[in-house]
C-alpha cells in the first residue's frame, strides 16, 4: 500500500504533535520510524488509522491494484504438503476487491479491510482467551475460521516459534499474561489476516532479547510472503536498522531526516544525531 501525506498537522494546545508538509511511503517499503520522546510517533500512527482527527492536511492510502505483485496464499501452501485453513484464510485476505483508487481514512471505512495495527495493549479485548481473540479478529474481518492447532500455513508457523510455547493452549485469559506476552498476542492479531499495510509502534517494547530476535525474523519472513508496507516505531536504533529499507526521524513533529537503509547504512547518522 502507498501513503501520501500531505500538510498533515496536529497540535494539542500549544504543543504541535505533528507537522508533515509531504511524507510519500512507496508499496511495500518497511519504514522505521525512530525520535525521541514527543517527537510524534504514536500521533502520527493514530492520524494515520483515523483514531485521531487532523488540524489539517491529509492521510491519502492507495492499495496495491495488482494482485500478481504480491505472494499469493496458492503459492504459499505449495510450499507446505497441504492447503491449510490458513491459506484459504490469507487467499481472502490478500485479493480484496479494490482498484488503484486512492482511500481517505477519514472518509472511507474500505481502508479497515486491508490494514492491521497495534499500538499498545488497549487494542487488546482481555477478557477473552487468546484463542478466543484471534477468533474475532478472524471473523470481523469476514475469513473463514480456522484450527490453530492443525494449521500448516507458514505465517501461523511464525506465530508458534515468536510465541515460544507460553501464548497457545494456555487455558487463561490475555489479561492474565505477562506484558511481553500480552505485546506478542497484540502483534500476532495485527498480523493475522495479512494486511497489506502492518502499522506497529514500539513493538520490541517488553519482549526479551529472544523475542525480539524473533519478533525481526517474522517481520522480515512476512514481508517476504506478502510484500506488505510495514511501519515500525522504536527506540532501538540497531533493531529498527535491522528490519527496516528506510528510516523516518522525526523530532518535535517535523521530518528530520528521511534515510535510505539497504544496508543498515542508516545507523551511522542515527547514532550520531542521538550522541551525547
Amino acid at each position: 500500500m502507498k501513503i501520501q501525506l500531505q500538510q498533515l498537522s496536529k497540535s494539542f494546545s500549544e504543543k504541535v504533535a505533528v507537522d508533515i508538509p509531504q511524507l510519500e511511503i512507496g508499496d511495500g517499503e518497511i519504514i522505521g520510524l525512530v525520535g525521541n520522546n514527543g517527537a510524534g510517533k504514536t500521533t502520527l500512527f493514530r492520524l494515520l488509522l483515523d483514531l485521531l482527527r487532523a488540524d489539517s492536511g491529509l492521510v491519502l492510502l492507495t492499495p496495491q491494484g495488482d494482485p500478481t505483485t504480491r505472494t499469493s496464499a496458492s503459492a504459499l501452501s505449495s510450499q507446505t504438503s497441504q492447503p491449510s485453513q490458513f491459506s484459504q484464510l490469507s487467499q481472502s485476505a490478500a485479493h480484496y476487491d479494490v482498484s488503484q483508487e486512492i482511500i481517505n481514512p477519514a472518509k472511507s471505512e474500505e481502508w479497515k479491510k486491508m490494514t492491521g495495527a497495534f499500538i499498545d495493549d488497549t487494542f487488546l479485548i482481555d477478557f477473552l482467551s487468546v484463542e478466543e481473540y484471534f477468533d474475532f479478529v478472524i471473523k470481523v474481518q469476514g475469513l473463514p475460521p480456522m484450527d490453530w492447532n492443525a494449521s500448516d500455513d507458514l505465517l501461523v508457523q511464525g506465530f508458534k516459534e515468536f510465541a515460544e510455547g507460553q501464548i497457545f493452549d494456555q487455558k487463561k485469559l490475555i489479561r492474565e499474561y505477562s506484558a511481553g506476552n500480552k505485546q506478542k498476542i497484540g502483534i500476532m492479531a495485527a498480523m493475522i489476516s495479512r494486511p497489506e499495510l502492518l502499522i506497529l509502534d514500539e513493538p520490541f517494547n517488553f519482549l526479551d532479547p529472544t523475542g525480539q530476535n524473533f519478533l525481526k525474523k517474522l517481520l522480515l519472513a512476512y514481508h517476504r510472503q506478502t510484500g506488505a508496507t510495514i511501519l515500525i516505531s522504536s527506540h532501538n536504533l540497531q533493531h529498527l536498522v535491522d528490519v527496516s529499507n528506510r528510516i523516518v526521524l522525526l523530532e518535535d513533529g517535523q521530518v528530520i531526516k528521511d534515510l535510505g537503509n539497504d544496508n543498515q547504512q542508516a545507523l551511522t547518522t542515527l547514532n550520531n544525531y542521538f550522541k551525547v
